[in-house]
């Protein structure tokens, strides 16, 4: 019955994560835990490791949203683990994918998936994908191993990242990724304000962009 109750009230936030190796894993929970979200430290492996439906009993047990869930093909160019998993968080009734953070690699012969803007090596929002270094491109593509199985998905926000908890050392879990902060801080205040609330806005500290804040792309 407590699982119906979710289905019928109040399906649970969850921002994707397209990367799933131990480093990123662990930069992830500092950045949960430094803007009061859930991470659902589970979902690590290369490849995704548990079903969709093991996935969505996770993320019905975190204790507040949004819950930040790491989904991995490793690479694989047909329907993996992390792409069969992501489908079903995208079509269960208790779970509301608000976001998708897109990992950028160096990954050859991928399609690509459009970002609504990306975070770059130095947690500045910019308008333009960034590889996986974080360094912006001229394109708004960002292309990575489990990337393509975004296509076809209705999620209302992607956005673009460089290889969390690593980009060059800058983003490092020893300096508190900051990084990765910023990008789920980003995600969360764009969430607030498409919504004309503050519910989902990060306590405590907001990110300080160098540039000036755009619109997202539509």
């Amino acid at each position: 019955m407590r699982h119906l109750r979710h289905v019928v009230s109040h399906p649970r936030r969850v921002i994707v994560v397209t990367d799933g190796d131990r480093v990123a894993a662990r930069a992830l929970a500092i950045a949960a835990k430094r803007t009061g979200c859930s991470f659902v430290a589970q979902s690590r492996g290369n490849p995704t490791r548990l079903s969709g439906v093991e996935l969505v009993r996770c993320v019905e047990a975190a204790p507040r949203d949004p819950v930040i869930v790491m989904l991995d093909d490793n690479g694989d160019p047909a329907e993996a683990a992390g792409e069969s998993a992501l489908r079903v968080l995208g079509a269960h009734p208790s779970v509301e994918i608000a976001a998708i953070l897109a990992v950028a690699s160096h990954t050859g012969g991928v399609r690509g998936t459009p970002v609504d803007f990306s975070v770059d090596c130095h947690g500045r929002r910019v308008e333009h994908a960034v590889d996986k270094e974080g360094h912006e491109t001229d394109a708004y593509l960002v292309a990575g191993d489990t990337v393509d199985a975004l296509c076809g998905l209705d999620v209302p926000l992607i956005v673009g990242i460089g290889d969390i908890g690593k980009i060059g050392g800058l983003d490092a879990p020893a300096r508190g990724a900051p990084v990765t902060t910023s990008a789920i801080e980003w995600v969360l205040m764009e969430l607030a304000w498409r919504a004309g609330r503050r519910h989902l806005a990060p306590s405590g500290r907001l990110p300080t962009p160098t540039t000036r804040m755009r619109h997202t792309l539509q």
